[in-house]
């Protein structure tokens, strides 16, 4: 081992004599260990988050929309048999989609009615695995069925079985003026996402019968696709587009705002947290001119001995380097058994707390979720290390400046 590796490691610890240098040398560890870990942890919680919501919008969206407004009314059905042909593709879905009134008894609330083939829907969005009562089986044409959200319902009042009226927004024209065309459906199912645009807005039929309340004929609102990779919406939509000769929009287009806060949020969120890593590893720079000033003795015997201004520098450089790597690896450590163990970590502070911290008669998502990526722990590591390389340097240049006379003077 070169000598100023060697003496560098030494200053970390020591076996005798005065012990503050050891101490402060672990409260640096320890507090750079402490904030690589809470900073992964939290970027894993908000990636979990994120995860969460994108799960359940796109469980009712599907990954890619198309347009079929511009499509000749039979022309549809190529346009779905290109799409399912595609490799990347998983499933495509036609559907009818329109605004309506429903009315219950004295209750009226302006909602969307999705016309959906039961089918094909099944395997373009997870309706089926958030339903809470009944079955999409039931959404047979001609029965003039419907399948609603849980707080639709609860609004309403209705439970499965119960009739409800829809009010198309296109009037009848007859010889005593418009008429209101109104159609009654009977409540086969209620299903609950945690998204108040869908439990709350949401009446999904089928599409035969909700093309007879609109007047539509054999013509659709689009067509939804469900990729392999969700990933791969914004760049696979143009070839597609081209394909099919419709326009495309993918789930970052149909909710960028949204997507774009949760980015925005998370970058705010890793700076603020980076800044409590960088505080942890300017301690360093304390530490270490304590060190200097603890080691002037010692520095100037080895400049005595020969050791030159650059190996004193190398030495301080080592000792700091060291004990950010030290307490980077710490924090990584630290970080991924926290970021896989959140659940039991939460359940602990919820029983300690004696309630829960995220109640599901306030929130939607009830629980806490994870996510760890590679990258954010990549990308953490980097930058704590790149602190822990820069904090030292000038510690470092000032024990470089040790004279033998000035640090001998005094011993």
């Amino acid at each position: 081992m070169p000598v100023e590796s060697f003496i560098g490691i030494r200053y970390i610890y020591a076996r005798r004599g005065n012990h503050f240098i050891a101490f402060i040398s672990l409260t640096a560890i320890v507090a750079t260990a402490l904030g690589v870990a809470v900073l992964l942890t939290i970027l894993s919680i908000m990636n979990g988050f994120e995860g969460e919501l994108r799960e359940r919008i796109l469980g009712m969206s599907g990954h890619l929309d198309v347009d079929a407004s511009d499509l000749p009314a039979e022309a549809w059905r190529d346009a779905l048999s290109k799409l399912e042909d595609h490799p990347d593709v998983l499933a495509a879905a036609p559907y009818v989609r329109r605004d309506v009134l429903v009315q219950r008894g004295a209750r009226i609330r302006a909602v969307e009615v999705r016309g959906v083939e039961r089918a094909a829907e099944g395997r373009v969005t997870t309706l089926a695995e958030h339903l809470r009562a009944g079955e999409l089986a039931e959404l047979v044409s001609g029965s003039f069925s419907a399948v609603i959200g849980s707080e639709l319902a609860a609004q309403l009042g209705v439970g499965l079985g119960d009739d409800l009226n829809l009010l198309s927004p296109r009037p009848v024209v007859t010889p005593a003026g418009l008429i209101p065309r109104m159609k009654r459906f009977r409540v086969v199912g209620i299903f609950e996402f945690g998204l108040q645009e869908h439990d709350g807005g949401l009446i999904v039929t089928n599409r035969d019968d909700a093309a007879r309340l609109f007047r539509l004929g054999p013509g659709i609102d689009g067509i939804r696709v469900r990729l392999a990779d969700a990933n791969m919406a914004p760049s696979l939509k143009r070839a597609l587009a081209v394909s099919v000769g419709a326009t495309i929009e993918d789930w970052t287009d149909s909710h960028q705002n949204l997507y774009r806060a949760l980015k925005t949020e998370k970058i705010v969120m890793f700076i603020i947290l980076a800044l409590a890593v960088a505080i942890a590893a300017f301690n360093m720079v304390s530490i270490l001119v304590v060190a200097v000033a603890e080691k002037r003795g010692d520095i100037a015997m080895l400049r005595a001995l020969g050791m030159t201004r650059g190996a004193i520098t190398r030495v301080f450089l080592i000792q700091g380097a060291v004990t950010g790597l030290l307490g980077v690896c710490g924090g990584l450590l630290l970080g991924v058994v926290l970021s896989h163990n959140i659940d039991a970590l939460v359940a602990l502070i919820e029983q300690l707390m004696g309630s829960k911290i995220l109640s599901p008669e306030v929130y939607y998502i009830s629980t806490i979720p994870s996510q760890p990526l590679w990258s954010d722990f990549v990308g953490t590591a980097v930058f704590a290390l790149l602190l822990a390389i820069v904090a030292p340097l000038y510690p470092a240049w000032l024990a470089a400046q040790t004279t033998p006379a000035d640090g001998l003077r005094h011993e």
